[in-house]
């Protein structure tokens, strides 16, 4: 499976989608028009090893609604993603058996290394 989560109206997902000339039979699945699904979110959850591995400390709402302030479980953090896509850290990129989270240079060139080998 060849597969990016992302938020579309992202500027940082935008530009690293341009920046991985990304092959035809890549999918991108816009997470607000396209909810992420339990399902999805175990397979990924498998690949990642945890649920807060794919949860985004730098939402907005992770601040609003004062997360920092609360001892998350694995249980939160997996009920947070599915209740709210901004909580689902991005880009998520799948490819193969290889799950790449997050838009740091590393993790992109790492995806992209292993895209193109």
């Amino acid at each position: 499976m060849k597969k990016m989560y992302h938020l579309k109206t992202c500027s940082t997902c935008a530009r690293i989608i341009n920046g991985l000339a990304l092959p035809s039979n890549f999918r991108l699945q816009d997470i607000k028009s396209d909810p992420i699904t339990e399902e999805q979110l175990e397979q990924l959850r498998e690949m990642a090893g945890t649920y807060e591995a794919l949860f985004s400390k730098k939402a907005i709402k992770y601040r609003e609604w004062k997360l920092s302030e609360k001892k998350l479980t694995e249980k939160d953090f997996r009920s947070y993603i599915l209740k709210e896509y901004t909580f689902l850290k991005r880009p998520v990129i799948v490819i193969e058996q290889n799950i790449f989270i997050g838009n740091s240079k590393d993790v992109i060139n790492a995806a992209n290394s292993t895209l193109h080998a």
